[in-house]
């Protein structure tokens, strides 16, 4: 079963001079992970490099920020692979410091920080997350916003043009129920936009 983090977690290392800050935290998708990124730039405006890697299905990214092609991004998202994580960014600050490491060095290095952190953090499951997507009549908008929340869904994005357009995320494992449950409290009025209501 694939996992997440459930915090983020830091690690340090010292190698040649060289200062390696990582950290591994659940993100969303790349967005986020871009945002955090930019964040370390503005963070540590003296770091040489700042690379990451980012598991999060068909968003995934390594990127060596500079680092000899393959050293740092690539690596890092190896580690992240074969953990089996997903929704994942592991990035890793360096401040050089005047020793050169050489390709096998900088693959371990940046393997390392990311291995400590992963050594510390707090793994859960990840729910596998199916999308409802749905429209109704403008009188029910409010009863079926107040029957996701009650549902603990995840709303994503309501736009209103004839009917109201609500597109949700929900635990895979409650979509059936969820599905039931719109369609009772709609009187069987709801239109489904997914591919399994369609």
């Amino acid at each position: 079963m694939r996992q997440t983090l459930k915090h983020p977690v830091h690690s340090e290392l010292l190698i040649k001079k060289s200062r390696f800050i990582g950290c591994v935290q659940p993100v969303a998708d790349r967005a986020q992970a871009q945002h955090i990124v930019a964040q370390l730039w503005q963070q540590h405006p003296g770091a040489r490099h700042v690379c990451w890697a980012l598991m999060a299905g068909g968003q995934s990214a390594a990127v060596d920020d500079g680092e000899p092609s393959g050293t740092a991004g690539r690596p890092m998202l190896e580690v992240l692979r074969h953990q089996q994580l997903e929704g994942v960014l592991a990035t890793v600050v360096r401040y050089f410091g005047g020793v050169k490491l050489g390709a096998g060095g900088l693959v371990r290095a940046y393997t390392d920080a990311v291995a400590q952190a992963l050594l510390q953090a707090e793994r859960v499951p990840l729910q596998a997350l199916a999308t409802l997507a749905f429209s109704v009549h403008y009188p029910q908008e409010g009863l079926l916003r107040h029957l996701l929340a009650q549902h603990g869904v995840q709303q994503l994005e309501v736009t209103h043009s004839e009917r109201v357009t609500i597109t949700a995320q929900v635990q895979e494992d409650q979509t059936q129920a969820l599905r039931q449950a719109i369609a009772d409290a709609t009187q069987g009025a709801v239109q489904w936009l997914d591919e399994q209501g369609s």
